[in-house]
C-alpha cells in the first residue's frame, strides 16, 4: 500500500509531518511518498532517521496556503504538493492521498482531479467524535457549507457504510443534527430532509439528534451541513481542552492533588487526554469521492501524522469506494 503525505500542508510542516511518516513506517505495513520540496524534505527526512525505511520523495515546488482561494489556487498551482499528491492517486501511483494543510485546497484537489462518484452531488468529511459508548461520526464537518437534502441523505448512507465496515458498528445508526427531537423541528432543510431519510429502508435512521447527544454518543452517525458540522467540530474541540485545564487548576489549588495522589492524577490525565487527543484518530476521510482522500488537523503534529497514516490503510483496506458505488 502505498500513501502519498503532502509535506508542506499544516501548521507544523514539514518537519512534523516528515517526523509522522517515519513513526509510521516503523509500525505499519506501507510505503509513504512524501511530496513537496525535495531539498527540505530530504534534511529533514535524515534528521528524522528516515533512512532505511519505506519512503521516498516526490518534488513539487509550489504550496498552497490557507489563505488562497482553494479552487482556483488548485487549477494554477499545478506543482504544488496537494496537487501532485491528488495526482498521483488519480494515476494509480498511490493508494491514498494524505494532507493537513488547507482543507478547502485538499477537497478542491479531491473533486477536480479525483472527480466525485457518479451519484453523489457533495463529498463529505466524516469525523469520529470521542465518546463514553465508543465513537460518532459526525458529517460533513467542513467540506461544503451549503447542503441541500439530497446531500445530505447522501452523508447518512455514506456516514452509515464507513461506520459499519471502517469503525466495526454493526447497523449503525444515522441521526439528523437538529434543534430538537420533534420531526416538525428545524428550519426547512432539516424537515424536508427529515421526511426523505424517514422513508428510506437502505439506512438505520433514528430520528434527530441534538447537540448534546453527540458527546453522549447516543447515535453512531450524526448528519449536518458543513457549516454547522465544522462549528460541532471546533467547539468540541475548545471544549474538551477547556475542561482539562480547569481541572487541573481546581486540584491545584484545593490541594486534590496531594489528597487522591499524584500518581494516580497523572493517571487518570493521561488516559483522559488520550481519549480526547483529535491526534488519536489523525485524520478523517472525504467521503463522496472517486480516490482514497484523508484530511488531517491543520496543527498535527508527528503523532497525529502517524495515526492520520494508519486512518488513510484502513481505509483503503475497507474497499468503502466500490461499497458507495454499489449501493447508490
Amino acid at each position: 500500500m502505498k500513501i502519498a503525505v503532502d509535506a508542506m500542508g499544516g501548521d507544523k510542516a514539514p518537519s512534523e509531518i516528515i517526523k509522522g511518516a517515519v513513526l509510521a513506517a516503523q509500525k505499519y505495513s506501507c510505503e509513504i511518498i512524501l511530496v513537496g520540496d525535495a531539498t527540505q524534505i530530504s534534511g529533514e527526512l535524515e534528521a528524522a532517521g528516515g533512512g532505511g525505511l519505506p519512503i521516498t520523495i516526490r518534488h513539487a515546488g509550489e504550496v498552497i496556503t490557507m489563505g488562497e482561494h482553494p479552487a482556483d489556487a488548485v487549477r494554477v498551482k499545478k506543482d504544488s504538493s496537494i496537487v501532485v499528491a491528488t495526482r498521483m492517486v488519480r494515476d494509480g501511483e498511490c493508494d491514498a492521498v494524505l494532507s493537513a494543510g488547507s482543507t478547502g485546497a485538499s477537497v478542491a484537489a479531491a473533486q477536480l482531479i479525483l472527480k466525485r462518484i457518479h451519484g453523489i452531488g457533495r463529498p463529505a468529511i466524516a469525523t469520529p467524535m470521542p465518546t463514553p459508548r465508543g465513537t460518532t461520526l459526525l458529517l460533513d464537518s467542513g467540506a461544503n457549507v451549503d447542503s441541500k437534502p439530497e446531500h445530505l441523505i447522501q452523508s447518512g448512507m455514506m456516514g452509515a457504510l464507513y461506520a459499519e465496515h471502517v469503525l466495526g458498528i454493526e447497523n449503525p445508526s444515522v441521526a439528523l443534527l437538529n434543534i430538537g427531537e420533534e420531526e416538525t423541528k428545524g428550519n426547512e432543510q432539516a424537515k424536508e430532509t427529515y421526511q426523505l431519510l424517514k422513508g428510506l429502508k437502505t439506512i438505520n435512521f433514528a430520528g434527530n439528534a441534538e447537540g448534546r447527544d453527540i458527546p453522549r454518543g447516543v447515535f453512531d452517525v450524526v448528519i449536518c451541513d458543513g457549516f454547522v458540522g465544522n462549528v460541532v467540530l471546533k467547539f468540541g474541540e475548545g471544549l474538551a481542552l477547556t475542561i482539562m485545564k480547569l481541572l487541573t487548576e481546581e486540584l491545584t489549588a484545593n490541594g486534590g492533588a496531594q489528597l487522591l495522589g499524584k500518581d494516580l492524577i497523572a493517571s487518570t490525565f493521561r488516559n483522559m487526554s488520550k481519549r480526547l487527543d483529535v491526534s488519536e484518530n489523525g485524520g478523517a476521510p472525504l467521503l463522496g469521492v472517486d480516490g482514497y482522500c484523508i484530511i488531517s488537523h491543520g496543527s498535527s503534529d508527528e503523532r497525529a501524522i502517524c495515526s492520520a497514516i494508519r486512518v488513510a490503510c484502513n481505509y483503503v483496506d475497507s474497499k468503502i469506494l466500490e461499497r458507495i458505488k454499489a449501493a447508490l
